[in-house]
C-alpha cells in the first residue's frame, strides 16, 4: 500500500512561513511519514513543483527510499494522501494544518 506527502506547506516550511533565510522541515509532518514508513507502507513524495523538487526534498530530508510523482502524474492506487490544501489524490486525504495561513505564498511558489 502506498502513502503520499505533498511537499510545500507538509514536508517543509516556506522560509517566508518560518521567518527563515531558507525552507525549514516540518518535523511533526516528518514523524509521521518516518512512522508510516517504519510500519512497510511503499512512500510517495509528491509536489506540483515537479518530480524533480519532489527528489530534492526527500534527498534533503533523508527521507528515503521512497518514490516521486508529479500530482498530473496520480495514479489511483494511493492508500492516503497527506497535503495542506483539500485534495482529492486518495481512499483518504488528510488536510494538514498550514502554518500562517493568511500569509501569500504567491511570490515563494515563483522560485521553485
Amino acid at each position: 500500500m502506498k502513502i503520499a506527502f505533498d511537499v510545500d506547506d507538509t514536508l517543509i516550511i516556506p522560509a517566508m512561513i518560518a521567518g527563515t533565510k531558507t525552507d525549514v522541515p516540518n518535523y511533526e509532518n516528518i514523524a509521521i511519514y518516518r512512522w508510516f514508513q517504519a510500519q512497510g507502507y511503499d512512500m510517495i513524495i509528491w509536489s506540483g513543483g515537479g518530480e524533480s523538487y519532489a527528489r530534492m526534498w526527500g534527498d534533503k530530508l533523508g527521507l528515503e527510499p521512497f518514490i516521486t510523482r508529479e500530482k498530473k502524474d496520480w495514479f489511483d492506487d494511493i492508500l492516503i494522501a497527506f497535503d495542506d490544501c483539500d485534495v482529492n489524490l486518495a481512499d483518504v486525504n488528510v488536510k494538514v494544518k498550514r502554518l500562517n495561513n493568511s500569509i501569500s505564498r504567491t511570490e515563494w511558489n515563483k522560485h521553485k
